[in-house]
């Protein structure tokens, strides 16, 4: 069937002043040809069909890229099988047989109904696109700019893990091959020529123990220890040695008071100019730095290595004091330190009094306690939490700092200067869940959904059913409007802090531990869970009407001691798990 028209490009097949809802090809027949090497590309195709009364006719239309000089591209791409419709149809059956698989790994049944369609579909559908993708390219990325980045490759693979681990243990076997035999690491790297940037910035690292602690969570597949991978400057060692030199690095990147150096900047690109002359430091950073050492404690157990156990649990608790002896703004913790030490992120400052990072990873690293813990995460509901999730910063910054860095000339409300970064919010819901704060942590979760953030689509203007990286706060005119959908670090957290915290099923090395924190008026909720090679269907009463508390669990009808399964007990494929909130 001939090709009568064609269109690469978006605003001539839509046409001027038109929208999706009318183009003008579509409504004129008439098509441009055109061919366009930037702006917004399509492929429309216009084929002529004509039918006779009651007549029907099947086709499909395959889409590939040959050289124009190609006379005969089915012969050229050998697709001659693919031009019968039964193929295709099968194809299509095969592409929905491996979706309906992938799904069927995590399915909830929840009383909100926003909650088990993200979490059944489109927040599944999302971890797995920004694994395949990372950020390597997109409407909004440019992947051939800047490449794959460490810390995004050992964040993607929390959702992925649980339904291709093999996927996973090859993803981080091939990022090892870019950390130095110092411990330190590119900041990025190319796949195809196995080049990429040093850019020092100070968490990249850390990022390492923290995704293979996580595959381990999840698979228990220890081989991965023992595997040989060369570092990217000189020499080998196992992926165990890969991770211990990860963490050393840091701990040995500290200033002279024991905090983690920013140098070039941190999770938080855009505090790029704090530490220029090697003397600022990250408090969120040195918060980071304890969240993962405490992460590792079961696994060096596990290892016997009670040497490098006991120096990490000193370095811990040394880390823990500095911050609580120099970070504490009184009722917050500080972001971070310049060179000359003052403070970013104090009650002194007019701009960026109060940043969300420090409040939140100072409750998941176990640093913040008591009154402290208590005292941030109200600052934090004061001044930052907003209609649809909670501000990075506030307030924005609209005066230009170099002593800050980038922040400061991102346009207020946005970006990192101020918007809701719905990657840092996703931590706000946890460590509000982890005080106890439970009904606001899972109201916050539900505000952050796309389908809540997007009920103004015409202001939200971008997927519904997708989290965007951030959606702009009251700092700006626009607030409400979303940007960067599709490829954020949000999909994964959102999903894990669902299933895992909000729902109750916590990985560990030996099993699943259940603990649920969810909403008082919640009378129970059911999830089915493939783990390990076991298919567990939870199904969890709260008769009781309490948000968390101590749970009775029963195994294929047999009552257990305490919240936890060790999995490798159970020789059965399928148990049947009744919890009971007390």
């Amino acid at each position: 069937m001939p090709i009568t028209g064609f269109d690469g490009s978006l605003d001539n097949f839509i046409g001027r002043w038109r929208s999706e809802a009318n183009p003008e090809s579509v409504e004129t027949g008439i098509m441009k040809n055109t061919e366009i090497t930037a702006g917004d590309p399509i492929a429309a195709l216009q084929n002529k069909i004509e039918l006779e009364a009651g007549e029907s006719k099947e086709f499909a239309i395959i889409m590939a890229i040959v050289s124009k000089d190609v006379e005969k591209p089915y012969e050229y791409l050998n697709w001659n099988n693919l031009i019968k419709i039964d193929t295709l149809k099968n194809k299509f059956e095969n592409v929905k047989l491996y979706w309906k698989d992938y799904l069927s790994h995590v399915q909830v049944e929840t009383p909100s109904e926003q909650m088990n369609l993200m979490l059944n579909i489109w927040n599944q559908y999302q971890a797995a696109v920004t694994f395949d993708m990372a950020r390597n390219s997109g409407y909004y990325h440019g992947g051939l700019l800047f490449g794959t980045g460490m810390r995004d490759q050992f964040q993607d693979i929390l959702g992925m893990v649980m339904v291709h681990p093999e996927r996973v243990r090859k993803r981080i076997l091939n990022a090892l091959r870019f950390q130095f035999s110092d411990g330190s690491t590119l900041h990025n790297f190319f796949k195809i020529t196995d080049w990429g940037e040093k850019t020092n910035h100070s968490d990249t690292p850390l990022w390492i123990p923290f995704g293979i602690t996580e595959y381990l969570n999840e698979t228990g597949d220890f081989t991965i220890l023992d595997e040989i991978v060369k570092f990217y400057d000189e020499g080998e060692a196992d992926v165990y040695t890969h991770m211990k030199k990860a963490i050393d690095f840091c701990l040995f990147a500290t200033t002279e008071r024991g905090l983690p150096k920013i140098m070039t900047g941190d999770w938080n690109d855009t505090l790029d100019h704090i530490g220029p002359k090697g003397k600022g430091e990250t408090v969120w950073g040195g918060m980071f730095l304890a969240y993962n050492i405490r992460k590792t404690f079961e696994l060096l157990g596990y290892k016997n290595d009670t040497e490098t156990l006991e120096r990490w649990q000193k370095a811990y608790d040394k880390l823990k004091n500095i911050i609580n002896e120099y970070c504490w703004d009184g009722e917050w913790w500080i972001r971070a330190f310049r060179d000359n030490g003052e403070p970013v992120g104090s009650h002194k400052h007019e701009q960026g009094k109060i940043f969300i990072n420090s409040q939140t990873w100072s409750i998941m690293s176990g640093v913040a306690e008591g009154e402290r813990a208590q005292k941030c995460m109200e600052s934090l509901k004061k001044y930052l939490v907003r209609e649809k999730g909670v501000q990075i910063c506030w307030p924005s910054f609209t005066k230009i700092d170099d002593t800050i860095g980038l922040i400061s000339r991102c346009v207020p409300g946005k970006k990192e200067n101020g918007a809701i970064i719905n990657h840092a919010s996703s931590w706000a819901v946890l460590a509000l869940l982890e005080t106890g704060d439970i009904d606001l942590a899972v109201d916050i979760y539900h505000r952050m959904l796309p389908l809540n953030s997007a009920k103004n689509i015409d202001r939200y203007e971008v997927e519904p059913y997708v989290f965007a990286e951030y959606v702009t706060s009251p700092d700006h005119e626009t607030e409400g409007q979303a940007s960067h959908s599709w490829l954020t670090g949000t999909a994964v957290w959102m999903l894990r802090i669902g299933l895992d915290h909000i729902l109750g099923l916590k990985t560990s090395l030996k099993g699943i531990s259940i603990s649920p924190k969810i909403p008082k008026d919640w009378k129970g909720y059911k999830v089915a869970r493939k783990f390990r090679n076991k298919l567990l269907y939870f199904d969890v009463k709260n008769l009781c009407g309490k948000n968390t508390g101590v749970v009775k669990v029963k195994i294929n009808g047999i009552l257990i001691e305490g919240n936890f399964i060790d999995i490798e007990k159970y020789p059965e494929k399928e148990l049947k798990i009744d919890v009971e909130i007390i």
